[in-house]
């Protein structure tokens, strides 16, 4: 059993069950957490008795990125390998005094959006919770990351459980204290899972949204199909109504596709009053993919559209893109090998490499 992933209630729960008093999982907990200890032997205001007891039946698991890749602009991309021997990317960008984490919650997605590399692995399998957080407690950058988003590889709500779990214990007081304002969640916005996840995580939400016409939406996102975006559309409403969490919504640009300016009105149209943003993505190819990216100037034609429309609209500036650590880009074909040395600055893996024939 790993005792890295677990919340304060497992952490309870399992004292319990080893006959410790209850208060031992909250000990455990910041041991684990604010205290970042890998040794169960460390938790020294733990007694020699309850420590054995411990050990005798649980570890603690982290580990290390076996690769570090370093793009021009700053940004790194990180691969840790999963406990089932696979490979999981994140990536670290700097942008002035911020440093924001995107991590993910699969190997792989069955989602299978058109425009994502990591939609063309499918999907490979779940993050534990711990492998979740793992991603964030062992990169050098730790402690100065200012911004976690669920926006690595993944559709996070195909992962509720492990999902729920590790963006609880980001926040919570005795786990890593982040504040829920500092934590973004990013989904196609499944209404079902999505409602559960709400109600139990105050964390900031990003939906990805893609176009607004629904036919059109489930051809470029094949797994929507069977959830309506209207239905979407109205529960986020509601919750708006009843809570002060900031939602918006992602749009990647994809030319003769969804950047008309039909499509900028009525995206504007569907999130008009809504205290939300739509955050404009240029997209990044990929090798076997036949989209093309939207021009600048479309993309900046869009933006405005949109902004006339009363709803404000920014462009994601892409980061990584040397590294293939760009929004889109995240994918792994084969386990990395451990040990070596992390590559260099500016190299580059080749689509090929993440895409094997």
């Amino acid at each position: 059993m790993n005792l890295y992933g677990m919340t304060l209630e497992g952490l309870q729960a399992l004292a319990a069950k080893l006959d410790m008093p209850r208060y031992r999982g909250e000990q455990i907990a910041r041991w684990l957490y604010s205290g970042h200890f890998d040794s169960i032997d460390g938790m020294t205001n733990l007694s020699r008795a309850d420590r054995g007891r411990l050990k005798e039946v649980a570890e603690i698991r982290v580990s290390a990125p076996v690769e570090e890749r370093v793009s021009a602009d700053g940004t790194k991309k990180y691969a840790f390998l999963t406990d089932g021997g696979d490979v999981v990317e994140a990536a670290m960008i700097p942008d002035g005094d911020r440093r924001t984490l995107c991590l993910s919650s699969q190997v792989g997605c069955r989602v299978g959006c058109r425009f994502c590399a990591t939609g063309a692995m499918r999907l490979r399998g779940n993050l534990s919770a711990g492998e979740i957080l793992n991603q964030y407690r062992s990169i050098p950058e730790r402690d100065q990351i200012t911004n976690i988003v669920y926006m690595g590889m993944g559709e996070p709500l195909d992962n509720l459980p492990a999902v729920v779990d590790s963006a609880r214990l980001f926040t919570a007081p005795t786990g890593y204290g982040l504040s829920t304002r500092r934590v973004t969640l990013s989904t196609v916005g499944k209404p079902e899972p999505l409602a559960r996840f709400l109600d139990r995580c105050d964390v900031r939400l990003a939906i990805s949204l893609h176009t607004p016409f629904e036919e059109e939406r489930r051809g470029l996102i094949p797994g929507t199909r069977g959830y309506d975006l209207a239905e979407l559309m109205q529960m986020l409403r509601r919750r708006a109504r009843e809570d002060s969490r900031r939602v918006s919504f992602e749009y990647v640009m994809l030319k003769g596709i969804n950047d008309s300016l039909r499509h900028a009105d009525a995206t504007a149209n569907l999130v008009r009053g809504m205290r939300t943003r739509v955050n404009l993505i240029p997209f990044h190819p990929w090798e076997g993919n036949e989209m093309e990216p939207s021009s600048s100037a479309q993309i900046e034609r869009f933006r405005a559209r949109i902004e006339a429309r009363g709803v404000a609209a920014t462009v994601r500036r892409s980061r990584g893109l040397d590294i293939d650590a760009a929004c889109g880009l995240l994918a792994t074909q084969h386990p990395a090998t451990t040990g070596g040395t992390p590559a260099t600055t500016g190299e580059r893996r080749t689509s090929a490499d993440r895409h094997p024939a």
